[in-house]
């Protein structure tokens, strides 16, 4: 039997076949998961309706996640094809790119502080509010994603490090909101991927290399290996695990020092 057979997911944050979340789509498809697809706006609508298809879904939705009443149709229209849904995975980040070069203090605004948060945290917490209903007795599982500058300085990463900060957060918060529910809540915080998010952040291919160089295993992650980590978390053999924050990074997060031989 796979791991998700029958089980109802809700996907948010699929831009294109780069995507983490497309790696995560794959991977549950491939598990026997029914998915359903969130694309932001029109100019995303053709080529996710696309992808959806790929992975045997025919539901794709429009959703801005800074609109409730968005949001609230999502799962209006869920329950027309769906008893309930089992999962959601939030693989939504933004930060405006001005931001995300430069001197933190210098570069950082309240205006583009307000809007990383709210792009990148507080979505999660209207998604679980607004889902709550259609999990009820289904014992779900939300998956957010987030990065090690949620917990570490990176250059030029700036103000997403305050809201996946804030991310990782929420999903303490909410793993306490709703296990009394039975669901369970947990963040990925996965190594540095190419996708359309990243590359608003300065000298990212850079950032790439050294985070090859300097992992354990010495290689980046791929969005195949993210998406794998998701399908666990989403699946009943990770039903004891909640409000954790997994790191699928190759092992960059456990080192401090680069070799010595380097040091001049």
């Amino acid at each position: 039997m796979k791991l998700l057979e029958n089980k109802n997911v809700l996907i948010v944050g699929v831009a294109n076949k780069h995507s983490i979340a497309s790696g995560i789509a794959a991977s549950m498809s491939e598990q026997g998961a029914n998915l359903a697809i969130t694309y932001q706006n029109e100019r995303f609508k053709n080529k996710v309706e696309t992808l959806a298809k790929k992975w045997g879904s025919d539901i794709c939705l429009p959703c801005d996640v800074t609109r409730d009443d968005q949001i609230n149709k999502v799962f209006s229209e869920l329950k027309k094809n769906w008893e309930g849904v089992d999962c959601i995975v939030h693989a939504v980040g933004y930060a405006p790119s001005n931001e995300l070069d430069g001197n933190f203090v210098d570069v950082t605004t309240r205006e583009g502080f307000k809007i990383a948060h709210e792009i990148s945290s507080y979505s999660f917490i209207a998604l679980a509010k607004a889902g709550k209903e259609t999990m009820k007795g289904r014992k779900g599982s939300l998956i957010t994603l987030s990065y090690l500058g949620s917990q570490k300085t990176l250059p030029n990463y700036n103000i997403m490090g305050l809201a996946k900060a804030s991310l990782e957060a929420s999903v303490r918060f909410l793993a306490v909101s709703l296990g009394e529910d039975g669901h369970r809540v947990n963040a990925i915080s996965a190594g540095p991927i190419k996708t359309l998010a990243a590359s608003g952040v300065k000298n990212f291919r850079k950032m790439l290399s050294y985070n090859a160089s300097r992992s354990p295993l010495l290689k980046n992650v791929s969005i195949e290996e993210v998406g794998n980590a998701a399908t666990f978390l989403a699946s009943d053999l990770a039903s004891g695990i909640t409000g954790e924050t997994l790191y699928v990074d190759a092992g960059f997060n456990i080192t401090a020092m680069g070799p010595l031989e380097e040091i001049k």
